[in-house]
Parts: C-alpha cells; sequence; structure tokens
C-alpha cells in the first residue's frame, strides 16, 4: 500500500468547498485521471456510491466508490473497490477566510499496471494527480470570485 496526500488553501469558505466535492460531476472537472461517473446513488450516511473509470498511466481502471463517512464541511471518506483499492480521504477546516484542504489517498496498484509502471513512477503519477485535483478545485473557486 502507497500513501500520498496534499493540502491547499482555496479561497472560499468550508461549506461552499465541501458542497463542490460533494458532486461527483465536480469530481470530474477537477480530477485529471477521472474519465467516467456512473451510476451515482445517494447512501443512507449522505455519501454516495458510484462507478468509475481511472486512467492510470494510460491503463483503464474499473471500479466502485464508496463513501463510508459523510460529515458535511468537515469530512469525507471514500473506499476505492475493483482494480484500484484503497481509500480516498477529504478534510475541509476554515483557514485565513478560506478552506485548508486536505487529500490523503491510500492504495495498491494492481500488479498488472505496476508491470508496466514502474512502483516510483506512480507513485509520483499519483502524486502529481492529487496535487493536480487540488490546484483545479483552487483555481476553480478564484475564477468564482
Amino acid at each position: 500500500m502507497s500513501t500520498v496526500s496534499e493540502t491547499i488553501h482555496v479561497p472560499a469558505p468550508v461549506d461552499e468547498v465541501f458542497g463542490f466535492l460533494d458532486d461527483p460531476d465536480n469530481h470530474m472537472a477537477v480530477t485529471p485521471s477521472i474519465a467516467n461517473i456512473d451510476n451515482v446513488e445517494r447512501l443512507e450516511n449522505g455519501g454516495k456510491r458510484l462507478d468509475h473509470t481511472f486512467r492510470m498511466a494510460g491503463v483503464p481502471l474499473d471500479g466502485e466508490l464508496v463513501q463510508t463517512v459523510h460529515e458535511p464541511d468537515e469530512r469525507m471518506v471514500f473506499e476505492m473497490r475493483g482494480r484500484l483499492e484503497g481509500e480516498i480521504e477529504l478534510q475541509f477546516e476554515a483557514e485565513d477566510g478560506g478552506t485548508r484542504l486536505t487529500y490523503a489517498a491510500t492504495y495498491e496498484i494492481p500488479g498488472n499496471v505496476l508491470s508496466a509502471v514502474a512502483e516510483p513512477f506512480a507513485r509520483r503519477y499519483n502524486e502529481r494527480e492529487l496535487r493536480t485535483t487540488l490546484e483545479n478545485v483552487q483555481t476553480h473557486f478564484e475564477l468564482a470570485d
């Protein structure tokens, strides 16, 4: 298992940033490697379950995301199931008139992808992916001002 984590300041209130990332369509808009999201279902805990296709180094990885934790304006946790397994956690904290957004992902790279992509490359790829996603969220709110 590998873990990557990054934090960024978003120039918008916590409730707006949480609301934006609570919409699966917005994840497609800000996460470069998400190629598809389908079959979104709302769960009793306020979270969602959905099917997705994620591309890692050009390899499509189909799977399911289940939001196991949905704490409005505080935290979201997603369990990744399928060819790419692990967990994604988003934390939201008020900071300097905006939001401190932390994105952490723990994942296991499937063997067929690992054979095509060396482990250090895959880690750097995921770090870049995570950083780009956070920067895209930040830019979305900067442009909304």
